[in-house]
């Protein structure tokens, strides 16, 4: 049977998917099935520039302006291939174990913070439309966002929706220290300003903590470091946060900064060791990498 840690058919995400602009399927380890993903930044702009960041900046996008009407026509296609069962007869997506041939989710999930573009409200209220008008109540709307905006109005409204629709949230947590934060995620953006918003969003609905360690530049992720890391775990729990899930992880595609490596998977073990033994009612899940050529 393949296996969804190790195979490179599960670590290879593309987000242009035939005459698509915004909307892409995939296969997904952490889902164990397909999830539609949608691209609210086609521009491939961010306000992180992670090391290990699996975006290709060295294309041209086709466009960098998003049409909703358009949106929703390829969201709707791709839902209807997918429940009709047609997907799994792409020769693609045969490969997929008869376990998985599944739709999990609807993931807001593209070439940067999908919170920063303007109709990130808008976009949300068509995800569910389309879902509904499929009867897909019990797959799951999910936002991955690096919390940076998570305080804005607009963002809230489109949590608020998503709320009352199945919507669930992957938010990126990956350092302990402001200066780690600074030589892993590389944002202008302040680290306790993304602590606020990620306690802000837990205080109102469970959220997933999404985590990628790694080695940079030959040095894995110092045990200070994951130590601190658990600290703020700890003050997201203390300021009531709720955390359903921290799912941990670390380099399975190529990256932004050559120098950044997958993690072994003992590493990775005794990583999840340590914080199940600090946190031992916290679900902790582990998503080993795939080491680059």
């Amino acid at each position: 049977m393949t296996d969804p840690t190790t195979d490179t058919f599960f670590s290879s995400h593309p987000r242009l998917w035939n005459d698509f602009h915004y909307v892409y399927p995939v296969i997904s380890r952490r889902s164990r099935g397909l999830s539609v993903g949608i691209n609210l930044n086609i521009d491939k702009v961010c306000n992180f520039s992670c090391v290990y960041c699996c975006v290709d900046h060295n294309t041209t996008p086709p466009r960098t302006d998003i049409d909703l009407t358009q949106l929703r026509t390829e969201l709707a296609w791709m839902l209807d291939w997918a429940q009709s069962g047609r997907i799994w007869e792409d020769e693609y997506f045969s490969r997929t174990p008869t376990e998985m041939q599944r739709i999990n989710d609807i993931a807001f999930s593209g070439d940067g913070e999908p919170t920063a573009f303007s109709g990130f409200a808008d976009a949300c209220r068509i995800a569910v439309e389309e879902r509904s008008a499929r009867h897909l109540s019990d797959v799951k709307i999910a936002v991955l966002t690096n919390a940076t905006l998570l305080h804005k109005t607009q963002v809230q409204e489109g949590m608020a929706l998503l709320d009352q629709n199945n919507g669930e949230y992957w938010v990126k947590l990956d350092a302990g220290t402001a200066a780690y934060y600074a030589k892993i995620d590389r944002s202008k953006i302040p680290f306790d300003k993304i602590l606020s918003n990620i306690a802000l969003a837990g205080q109102t609905r469970p959220i997933i903590l999404q985590s990628l360690f790694s080695e940079l530049d030959g040095v894995p992720l110092p045990d200070s470091e994951f130590d601190a890391w658990c600290d703020r775990v700890d003050d997201l729990l203390s300021a009531g946060c709720q955390i359903k899930d921290v799912q941990i992880h670390t380099v399975a595609r190529r990256t932004l900064v050559e120098s950044t490596r997958a993690l072994p998977n003992s590493h990775l073990d005794r990583l999840k060791t340590a914080f199940t033994q600090r946190f031992p009612t916290l679900l902790c899940d582990v998503y080993y990498g795939v080491t680059q050529s």
